[in-house]
């Protein structure tokens, strides 16, 4: 395989006329081709007087030795390797024993049901919350009319917290895996240009599509699914997990089902479950997590100060990510940034406000949102629980729902006047999109010091990275407490618990952040219980 880098390309064009570029540049026989791709697509914007896309490009060719000058690479094929690492003989004790069961049908526990269905596996999913369709029903319900399903909601149902976010799949960990999620993505509707652009995204209008899709497919092969089913409890003998007793929440009957294997795919968000595996003896730890507020801009303004004020391109809307480490040891980032979305309430808990981010796939809203974050750690709680970091979360989010009107109106306030420690008394040119509504109000009355203070050195320091960023009329909505787990579950080389059989795994027992990373978790779970090391 020919593997071609840095091919600028300072035009839109189509694949047809990009690969006859790259053949008369690089002086490639047309019929020596036998079959060629797009590894990778991105967008170069550093100096905005000359901006291009840069491509990276695969070519197979009947015969390499013509093209010494081009780069050959052997490409991976992750099938071929999880395929021929398998253990058969554990995959054949799987086979005769109790279901494995997944609590969670986010990234991770779709993933990893996902896994096992593919190597002859049948688990069994538990989700507290509704099937996509439903849970999209429950969602707009609260946005629309403030009635909040506890069990079903931005953080709870088929898909995960991810399902109503961007549809990022984006990610800091290097690990061939991702690959596969990509490609499994595609499989189920995704377009395929998530394979290869630098910052891909789905959007929540396709992954509710897709995640119906993944779960059809996980049926058709003996998979089977508790929908809006809680997993209430769970009995340990000789230190090995025996069964899991479930609740209905249409019936309010219970019931259990004997497994020894049970994977705990459960988000962020899952408190009473935190609080259910303390309670019974599994080792949980504190750990770092964020809290900050969404800001919003207006998408045109950041398109003008990424790309300039006459791109000669026809580019999709700006992204950018930015981080601030001040002299008092905190950082303030930004994260999960949404071009052209809306900022979406996502309570789990009556008289609660959480904030967090939404795009459709074409990213066409008039507003860019994106967390502005400061780090929280164990040294910041006085109650010494693993459990603390869930309390100071709950507080925060009691404290924004009173500042909001206690009517799930969330707290918002412009840039200029968070600065300036007053209260906002109108609007501007970025008219807020948090729904069921808004309080203007004084988010410095919310967080406690060190976060407001760390949050404005970072708007401050992020105006002159980003021009704009803290234009005064940019609006601030109060509060986004969610963006990791505050709680880790400690697992050991072969991903077990302190309890034998469970398996904590994704972003709620503190091992992914975002929904690749989960579902690659989900996936390393499931093949370590098949006896790979992949």
């Amino acid at each position: 395989m020919l593997r071609i880098h840095n091919i600028k390309i300072r035009k839109n064009i189509s694949d047809e006329e990009l690969i006859s570029f790259v053949i008369a540049k690089y002086h490639i026989i047309k019929s020596d081709i036998i079959k060629w791709n797009i590894f990778k697509k991105s967008i170069d914007a550093r100096k905005k007087t000359d901006i291009f896309f840069n491509y990276t490009i695969d070519i197979e060719v009947k015969d390499e030795s013509k093209y010494p000058q081009i780069n050959k690479i052997k490409p991976i094929d992750i099938e071929e390797i999880i395929k021929g690492n398998i253990n058969i003989s554990v995959l054949h004790s799987l086979q005769s024993e109790p279901s494995p069961v997944i609590v969670g049908a986010g990234p991770a526990g779709l993933f990893c049901a996902l896994t096992f269905i593919q190597n002859g596996i049948s688990p069994i999913i538990i989700e507290q919350g509704k099937t996509v369709d439903e849970r999209k029903k429950d969602v707009d319900n609260f946005l629309y009319h403030k009635k909040l399903n506890i069990f079903s909601n931005v953080q709870f149902g088929e898909g995960g917290a991810g399902t109503f976010s961007d549809g990022k799949l984006t990610t800091g960990i290097h690990n061939p895996l991702c690959q596969k999620v990509l490609k499994e993505f595609v499989n189920f509707g995704a377009p395929e240009e998530i394979l290869y652009l630098a910052k891909p995204h789905i959007g929540t209008d396709n992954l509710i599509h897709i995640i119906k899709n993944i779960r059809n497919y996980i049926l058709s092969k003996g998979g089977k699914f508790y929908f809006n089913t809680k997993f209430v409890d769970f009995t340990i003998k000789n230190n090995k997990i025996h069964s899991v007793s479930l609740k209905d929440l249409s019936t309010n009957d219970t019931f259990e089902i004997s497994t020894n294997k049970l994977i705990l795919a459960i988000g962020h968000s899952s408190r009473d479950t935190f609080e259910l595996l303390y309670k019974n003896g599994v080792t949980m730890e504190k750990k770092n997590f964020s809290v900050g507020v969404r800001i919003e801009h207006l998408q045109e303004e950041i398109n003008k100060a990424q790309y300039g004020t006459h791109p000669k391109l026809k580019l999709p809307p700006a992204e950018y990510k930015l981080a601030y480490h001040s002299p008092s040891g905190r950082s303030c980032y930004t994260f999960c940034m949404c071009p052209g979305g809306t900022v979406i309430a996502s309570s789990s808990e009556e008289n609660t406000i959480v904030t967090n981010g939404m795009s459709n796939y074409l990213r066409n809203g008039n507003n860019a949102n994106s967390a502005l974050l400061v780090n929280v750690g164990p040294e910041d709680f006085t109650d010494s629980s693993p459990l603390a970091g869930i309390y100071f979360q709950k507080n925060l989010e009691k404290k924004a729902f009173i500042l909001g009107g206690s009517n799930y109106h969330a707290p918002i306030q412009k840039v200029d006047d968070f600065l300036n420690n007053r209260k906002s008394s109108s609007i501007g040119t970025v008219i807020p999109t948090y729904l069921p509504g808004t309080t203007l109000s004084n988010l410095n009355e919310l967080f406690p010091q060190f976060v407001s203070s760390t949050l404005k050195e970072g708007l401050i320091y992020f105006d002159k990275k980003l021009h704009g960023f803290a234009n005064p009329d940019s609006i601030l909505t109060g509060v986004e407490s969610r963006s990791s787990s505050p709680v880790k579950i400690p697992r050991n080389i072969n991903f077990v618990s302190n309890v034998e059989g469970i398996y904590p795994c994704g972003e709620g027992a503190g091992y992914a952040g975002g929904i690749m990373s989960a579902a690659v978790d989900g996936i390393k779970t499931s093949l370590t219980i098949l006896g790979t090391n992949t």
